[in-house]
């Protein structure tokens, strides 16, 4: 049984890397249940399948069209799933209960929420606004780009963790060192199989809108096999704050308000507009920013 009280940063990956919804609101409460749970016996792999169900339930809440009043329960159903998703990891810091399944998990949580929420958004439109069939291409046009956005976004923070660990014993893992884990998986564990040729999948479209960031990396990597020096840190660490700002539009803090819009508006197009409309332009913006960022760090 653990007896010493982590602290409350101690149980965050970085206080870089949370926006300020994150630090005042997601996170403390995610720290206190944590708290409650780390001697219970359930693991953080549990919590999160838990959450992807709240979140799932929340989401189904939202097809009725005129009853916002279910709506709004299902939409603080879908901030405990959040709550429930800060609390996986938090606790997985505290027990130290960490596995690279988890991980994966956990990174595809979100996505299966808003799969979700893309499906009943385009049944409301057909079914409630006479939409044809040509909203399901909207919708997998929505849906292709949060996965872009938010596979971009939890790329660019990883690699911020993995600066400040110095480059060694991160989370942040390439094609090569995802391929040799799905190699090493045989078919006798064929959920974690599948989520490792996911994660491939996953990792494959990170790299390929990231040439310049490949070319950084490998430079250091090849410079410094056991790990990056503190001036290299510090010179990464005090450009990618600058970029937190921009990335933390992509985040769920953001979507979610979105929803609550698309919500009470009673307009299920909303939604779909701005994914499309406003941030893929903005994560264009921040790809090209990233990119001449790690072009001004290379000294090759």
């Amino acid at each position: 049984m653990t007896t010493e009280k982590p602290s409350f940063k101690d149980s965050l990956k970085s206080w870089d890397t949370e926006n300020y919804l994150d630090r005042g609101f997601y996170r403390p409460i995610g720290y206190k249940l944590a708290l409650l749970l780390r001697n219970t016996g359930i693991t953080p792999n549990a919590i999160t399948i838990i959450s992807i169900f709240v979140g799932v339930a929340a989401c189904l809440l939202f097809y009725p069209d005129n009853a916002l009043w279910i709506n709004l329960i299902g939409f603080l159903l879908l901030v405990f799933a959040n709550i429930l998703d800060c609390v996986d990891g938090q606790l997985a810091r505290m027990t130290g209960i960490k596995s690279e399944l988890g991980r994966i998990l956990d990174g595809f949580c979100g996505d299966i929420w808003f799969l979700t929420f893309y499906t009943v958004m385009t049944m409301r439109l057909i079914n409630s606004e006479g939409w044809g069939w040509w909203t399901i291409l909207i919708a997998l046009a929505s849906a292709y780009s949060h996965f872009n956005q938010a596979g971009m976004v939890d790329y660019y923070k990883t690699l911020h963790l993995h600066f400040l660990k110095g480059g060694i014993n991160s989370e942040f893992s390439s094609t090569d060192d995802v391929r040799e884990k799905y190699k090493a998986l045989g078919w006798n564990k064929p959920v974690a199989k599948i989520l490792m040729k996911l994660y491939f999948i996953y990792t494959k479209n990170q790299e390929s809108k990231t040439p310049e960031l490949r070319r950084y990396l490998g430079g250091l990597n090849g410079q410094y096999p056991d790990g990056y020096p503190e001036d290299v840190k510090h010179a990464f660490r005090a450009k990618s704050l600058k970029m937190m700002p921009l990335l933390d539009v992509f985040t769920f803090n953001s979507r979610s308000l979105v929803m609550l819009l698309t919500l009470v508006l009673n307009l299920e197009w909303i939604y779909f507009a701005v994914e499309i409309l406003v941030f893929n332009p903005l994560l264009f913006i921040a790809i090209k920013r990233h990119e001449r960022m790690c072009k001004s760090l290379n000294p090759s």
